[in-house]
């Protein structure tokens, strides 16, 4: 089965970006179910998750909390608030990472190793 890891880093600020809420869902039949909610660490990362199955994923970051909680000052309502990542995972014995790079007013993500 599949492995999947994710890391975040805060490029506002050039850090990993602790303390940073995700969940994970699969996406069957166009419903979500959930899988997974947990915090990065002090290097941005949560624990990888062994023995996903092949399908459509969706992690969660909760990136107004984190920014919030970080002091950084935001617009009511934030531009991101929870960004939403939709991936597929296609080779059952694959490894996946899905790293976030993430700043107050932009996001960018990409199929790490």
């Amino acid at each position: 089965m599949a492995r999947l890891s994710t890391h975040v880093l805060d490029t506002s600020r050039g850090l990993p970006a602790h303390g940073v809420t995700i969940e994970l869902h699969a996406v069957v039949g166009g419903e979500r179910r959930h899988v997974l909610t947990a915090t990065t660490n002090a290097d941005g990362r949560i624990a990888a998750q062994e023995g996903l199955a092949p399908g459509v994923y969706e992690f969660t970051f909760h990136a107004g909390d984190y920014f919030r909680a970080a002091g950084i000052p935001l617009a009511e309502p934030p531009f991101l608030d929870e960004v939403a990542v939709r991936f597929g995972i296609a080779d059952a014995d694959g490894r996946y990472h899905v790293p976030l790079l993430i700043a107050p007013y932009s996001y960018s993500t990409y199929r790490g190793s």
